[in-house]
């Protein structure tokens, strides 16, 4: 018999709503991410269209991906599994909807802005002081409806995924309100060393508390779920919560090794990156022996394919951050295309690939009907793999020419003929990345929007 839409499945809309804000973004933060590519081939290409220079496009690109594709992404999967484990409706669905349309709106605000040349000019925190404060907003109104919804839960026990997710946006709306100076709106930034040490306070944080523990909260719940086992240990699970709040607010210092700051604050920073393999291990520990025997149900799976693809990528761009938080590593490392591989191992390949697996993991349950395409999905998997693999090997490559060759005294126009074929490839790479976004775009959007229903068994 045909499964009828109940009052449930039509409740979640906040969570629809940020599954198409999700993918609509990732199409087009790729389509940026390429065209920012095509400049480190042709430098002069579209030399004359002031609003897609390099310098405009790129903080363009890094923002969309963090916030216009893997935050609503990882949000999305939130807004259904919080309501689930508390076993009680999301708190408010208009305040949900009206936050996805304020939180669109500051993306498209901030897109707009830098491509106008308006930035404060700042890694990770260029966006203007009226977008910040807009950011900050619409993280208090994730927060507030999200809590309000665990407050009036009927499930007694919180699963650690609550705890991630709620974590995530209260720490991330004060570590942004911090990093970002919004106290100073004329300039959003102190002077000197002091703005360096809060930047990176920051620059690491939007990593280390939002798109960390929100893909952890995503992995706990979906993982389980598609192995249809329950999770090896709840108390390795809390232990990893606690180790990553302590240890991950520490580390942005490893950004400025080779900057007069304190000495005690570098070396905090070190220890503490190193010491990043506790929660790592603890979790993926956890996580892996969850899904120990039942390599099968993943891989029937199509969210428990990206989801378990990023925790494999979460191992490597862990152990690859504590490494290059070294002196000795970093003094080849540093200032790089190697930090732009790590970056997009951990953006793109760690939490992107899990906000895909969540939003293919709840789009049925959401809407009542299977996947439009699981072909499609299949597809884009594939793609946004081999994809992350090759920036991984390219990038890689392309940090130690440059790295070993500026510390032995080469000079850059030495360098660049030399790495000019890898750029090439990069962007050749970075094709199927946005293949893969827009595929997902169209399967998503037909799968929210078609009027097909799923059989029931």
């Amino acid at each position: 018999m045909a499964l009828k839409i109940t009052e449930e499945v039509e409740s979640y809309l906040t969570a629809k709503a940020f599954c198409l804000t999700s993918a609509a973004w990732f199409a087009l933060a790729t389509t940026i991410g390429m065209l920012a590519a095509g400049y480190l081939i042709a430098p002069d290409f579209m030399a004359n269209i002031g609003y897609l220079q390099f310098g405009r496009i790129r903080p363009i690109h890094v923002n969309l991906v963090l916030f216009g594709f893997v935050t609503p992404g990882l949000l999305a999967a939130a807004h259904y599994y919080i309501p689930k484990l508390t076993r009680a409706p999301l708190y408010s669905e208009r305040l949900g909807l009206l936050t996805v349309l304020i939180w669109n709106i500051t993306v498209l605000t901030g897109v707009l802005a830098l491509s106008a040349g308006h930035s404060q000019a700042r890694e990770y925190a260029e966006l203007i002081w009226p977008v910040d404060v807009m950011v900050v907003v619409g993280f208090g109104m994730v927060a507030y409806n999200l809590i309000m919804t665990v407050r009036n839960r009927r499930e007694p026990i919180l699963y650690v995924s609550i705890w991630y997710a709620c974590a995530a946006v209260v720490m991330t709306a004060t570590t942004y309100f911090i990093g970002n100076v919004i106290w100073r709106p004329d300039t959003g930034a102190l002077t000197g060393i002091p703005d360096a040490i809060l930047l990176w306070f920051y620059g690491h944080n939007i990593f280390g508390l939002l798109l960390t523990p929100l893909s952890l909260g995503v992995a706990y719940y979906v993982v389980p779920r598609v192995t249809r086992s329950p999770l090896y240990s709840h108390s390795l699970s809390l232990l990893g919560f606690w180790s990553l709040l302590v240890v991950y607010t520490h580390i942005g210092t490893h950004h400025l090794l080779q900057v007069p700051v304190p000495t005690w604050l570098k070396v905090i920073a070190i220890v503490d990156s190193v010491a990043m393999v506790i929660p790592v291990m603890v979790f993926l520990i956890n996580i892996w022996y969850t899904a120990r025997d039942k390599l099968g149900e993943i891989h029937a799976d199509i969210a428990g394919k990206f989801v378990f693809t990023g925790t494999i990528m979460y191992f490597f761009v862990s152990i690859q951050g504590s490494m290059m938080a070294l002196p000795q590593v970093q003094r080849v490392t540093h200032f790089n295309n190697w930090v732009v591989g790590h970056a997009h191992i951990g953006v793109l390949g760690f939490a992107g690939m899990i906000a895909l697996g969540g939003l293919y993991h709840i789009l049925p349950q959401i809407t009542g009907r299977p996947l439009y395409s699981r072909f499609l999905a299949d597809l884009q998997y594939w793609l946004v793999l081999i994809g992350v693999g090759g920036f991984t090997v390219v990038l890689t490559i392309v940090g130690l020419i440059q790295g070993n060759a500026w510390l032995n005294g080469e000079t850059i126009y030495r360098v660049l003929p030399e790495i000019h074929l890898y750029y090439i490839l990069r962007v050749s790479i970075g094709f199927l990345i946005a293949s893969g976004a827009y595929i997902g775009l169209y399967n998503i959007a037909r799968t929210l929007f078609s009027r097909s229903r799923v059989e029931a068994p």
